[in-house]
């Protein structure tokens, strides 16, 4: 009968968790399918919490009040800049938790006079290996969203070989530990190895293909909970980690074809290992710019029958959404319309810009996708692109040599004119130069996106 509850309870908690993950896939819906999915995790650990195996609850409150504060304090300080690394160090304590808890078993039952059961050693060396592979990586991932690490690709001779190698040769010790359960030596190496990997796998990848990255990463972390469910015999475990892996994995072939790349490609392609220079010499060899200042922006944008904002990771560090938010209700108080143009891989992790402008109290039906707001940018008057960079780039569509070739971005030089808000004229995260710089259409506002919108609120309230 107890057994029959917690099952129930685990199924129940599951519809939680899918209803949430439809709730948040759109913007109106999103507190409350988080609300959903964190009741339905709620109610999973309470009903664990009966389960007969536990030995001790004070060591689980201890956790509970530990990992809680420190989750609340990062919840209160972490800056929306930094989401994307807090999100990959997520995915990587995940899978740290995986690997420990498989660790944990592995010891226990070697310590037994019984023979490892076939299911469960294969469970405890798949989790071990996806467990190490995406802590060691969500960490490397994490230090080049915080230019720890340099956000270029790191490439050198024979590296997929290695790679692989080091992949055959934790199939192999896996498969000897299956035979040979107690030998600690074998266990400890395979997961010194699927640690090595995880770094291997991820230090060649740019930091333009970051957020396929994160998907990917928040994918395995899934994928190591649902193993780690199998070998503790837990449902509710092995159901969300399955959530888990199945939605990153959907998420990451989005991302991938929003930017136009094959998964195998991000993986495998060292994408930004070239870069084009920016600044004063690139400017002589791709033409003129055309500088405004707020005042000469600000009468554009007043008299302008049609305005898209296009927000970038520029917006993201310079906190400027609720100032382009201001500037927004202003120009519509003078009959302009308004909307603002998303890219899905706009910041550093999908959904980064609606988060930040919805944060702002930007009204959802004015967050248009890319698909949506594209074939409105010829009869928009002025497109101001507040910090974007690559996603606004017309080499994605027109230099068959440019790494960014393919990929889908915000029509934005098809409007009838241009204000590029940015600081200077260096690349974005890809390292690409962008020639939408030097179109005539384009008029350059540099400075720090906050400091100049709010300049172009104050210039709009005196026209």
């Amino acid at each position: 009968m107890k057994v029959a509850l917690m099952d129930f309870a685990y199924l129940a908690a599951a519809v939680l968790f899918i209803t949430g993950l439809k709730w948040l896939s759109a913007p109106a819906t999103a507190r409350k399918g988080n609300f959903l999915s964190s009741f339905g995790m709620l109610l999973a650990i309470l009903v664990t919490l009966f389960d007969k195996h536990i030995l001790s609850y004070w060591g689980i409150l201890a956790g509970v009040v530990v990992g809680g504060s420190l989750g609340a304090w990062a919840a209160r300080t972490v800056k929306m800049t930094a989401m994307p690394q807090m999100v990959a160090i997520l995915n990587g304590f995940g899978g740290l938790a995986s690997l420990l808890v498989s660790a944990g078993e592995w010891h226990r039952l070697a310590l037994s006079d019984f023979p490892f059961p076939t299911n469960v050693a294969i469970s405890i060396y798949a989790s071990s290996i996806i467990g190490a592979v995406t802590f060691s990586g969500s960490l490397v991932a994490a230090g080049k969203l915080q230019e720890i690490i340099s956000g270029r690709p790191v490439l050198f001779k024979g590296q997929h070989i290695l790679n692989a190698v080091l992949f055959l040769a934790c199939l192999g010790l896996a498969t000897y530990l299956t035979m040979h359960t107690a030998n600690p030596y074998a266990f400890l190496a395979l997961n010194i190895l699927a640690l090595v990997l995880g770094v291997l796998l991820v230090i060649p990848i740019g930091g333009a293909d970051m957020p396929v990255v994160i998907c990917l990463l928040n994918s395995y972390s899934g994928i190591a909970a649902a193993t780690t469910g199998f070998i503790i015999n837990n449902h509710g475990l092995i159901i969300t980690g399955a959530l888990v892996g199945a939605s990153g994995i959907i998420l990451t072939q989005i991302m991938c074809k929003a930017m136009n790349r094959s998964l195998a490609n991000v993986l495998f392609g060292g994408f930004g290992a070239a870069s084009t220079t920016g600044g004063p010499a690139g400017t002589a060899a791709k033409g003129t710019v055309r500088q405004i200042n707020a005042e000469d922006a600000a009468a554009s944008l007043a008299y302008a029958e049609s305005v898209a904002f296009v927000p970038g990771y520029g917006l993201a560090v310079a906190q400027a959404q609720h100032v382009a938010r201001e500037l927004g209700e202003l120009l519509e108080k003078r009959g302009v319309k308004v909307t603002y143009g998303i890219h899905p891989v706009a910041g550093r992790m999908p959904g980064h810009m609606n988060v930040l402008l919805a944060e702002a109290n930007v009204p959802y039906d004015k967050l248009l996708d890319m698909e949506v707001i594209n074939p409105h940018f010829e009869r928009t008057d002025v497109v101001v692109v507040v910090g974007a960079n690559d996603v606004v780039n017309p080499a994605a569509r027109n230099d068959p040599s440019s790494p960014l070739y393919g990929m889908p971005i915000l029509d934005v030089d098809k409007a009838r004119q241009i204000i590029f808000m940015k600081r200077s004229l260096n690349p974005g995260f890809a390292g690409i130069d962008n020639e939408l710089f030097y179109n005539e259409k384009t008029s350059m506002l540099f400075g720090d996106a906050a400091k100049m919108l709010a300049a172009l609120v104050t210039e709009v309230k005196q026209v």
